[in-house]
């Protein structure tokens, strides 16, 4: 979401993933599937993917990687 607002700026991040230690770290999803739905639609394994908007303590409960670093 981006545009003004009268004379304010608004912006706001939907989806911010970066690529790190060969994983797809999805840092914020607020879309309404979840990007990683579609990333494994189109072939990228679970152990892939780090849902890095929870916790690291909470991600080794999740069908994702779980990395913590």
């Amino acid at each position: 979401l981006m545009g003004w607002h009268k004379d304010e700026r608004i912006k706001s991040v939907m989806i911010h993933i970066r690529l790190k230690d060969d994983k797809i770290w999805i840092e914020e999803d607020w879309t309404e599937d979840g990007v990683a739905t579609d990333l494994l639609q189109k072939g990228i394994l679970r152990e892939e993917i780090v849902l890095a908007f929870h916790p690291p303590h909470v991600r080794q409960y999740t069908e994702f990687a779980p990395q913590v670093a």
